[in-house]
């Protein structure tokens, strides 16, 4: 039996160019949805990274501002250490153990201390007083240079430097050689000057008859000891605490 065809061959063209026309249509479809997927999971990534981005640049500008802060700090801290250091150096250019331990060592047998009195003030004028030491003598002309340095504006200007310390001294000994002896040992100190007696009057306890002195020094300002003098002084001193 012949099979016969009644649909044009153009129109079954036409209908697989449609067909095929539509499958890529639709192919285009899906690269392109598959694009614009993409591409919008790229912008969401994208504005994620930005904004973390964002918080890791604001942390490390606040690290920076911090370590700054921290920087100043520090610098702040060492200039103040090193102000009070020289403060230190300025105000008190002899320990007050070393002072205290010049003091104990030249005592006199049978003579001892019972009050020193630190005073720190203002030098009243720009003068230079009347070395009562031989070492002072020895410096005096040395010394005499250094009073132009010593003017009004230059005390205004910096007034811790030009501070006097003055020293009161009480003590007691068994008699006025004794206390001669310990203002000449004093005298002859290259830590002080203007040794001065006070008053030197007889005290009687129970049977016991001395004399309580009192004495003024200053300590001398151009004073700077080594490690050297220091230890000589320790030194000296622990032998005098022995001896006793």
């Amino acid at each position: 039996m012949i099979n016969i065809n009644f649909v044009p061959e153009d129109y079954l063209q036409n209908s697989e160019s449609q067909r095929t026309n539509l499958m890529y249509l639709l192919l285009l479809a899906i690269v392109m949805i598959a694009l614009g997927a993409s591409f919008m999971t790229i912008k969401i990534r994208q504005k994620a990274l930005i904004a973390k981005e964002k918080i890791v640049n604001t942390k490390m500008t606040q690290a920076q501002e911090s370590i700054k802060k921290f920087e100043a700090l520090q610098a702040k801290r060492k200039i103040m250490l090193k102000t009070a250091l020289t403060t230190a150096e300025l105000i008190e250019p002899v320990p007050r153990s070393i002072l205290l331990a010049s003091l104990t060592n030249n005592l006199p047998t049978g003579v001892s201390l019972l009050r020193l009195n630190l005073i720190q003030k203002q030098p009243k004028n720009t003068n230079s007083a009347v070395a009562t030491s031989k070492y002072n003598q020895e410096q005096a002309k040395k010394n005499a240079s250094q009073e132009d340095s010593q003017s009004p504006s230059a005390i205004a200007q910096n007034p811790e430097k030009f501070l006097e310390t003055h020293m009161d001294i009480e003590g007691i000994a068994p008699s006025d050689l004794q206390v001669a002896a310990y203002i000449e040992q004093l005298c002859d100190s290259s830590l002080l000057d203007n040794v001065a007696l006070v008053e030197s009057k007889e005290h009687k306890i129970e049977d016991t008859t001395f004399r309580q002195f009192k004495l003024t020094a200053m300590l001398r300002k151009t004073v700077h000891l080594s490690d050297q003098d220091i230890e000589k002084i320790r030194a000296k001193g622990q032998n005098v605490a022995r001896s006793f």
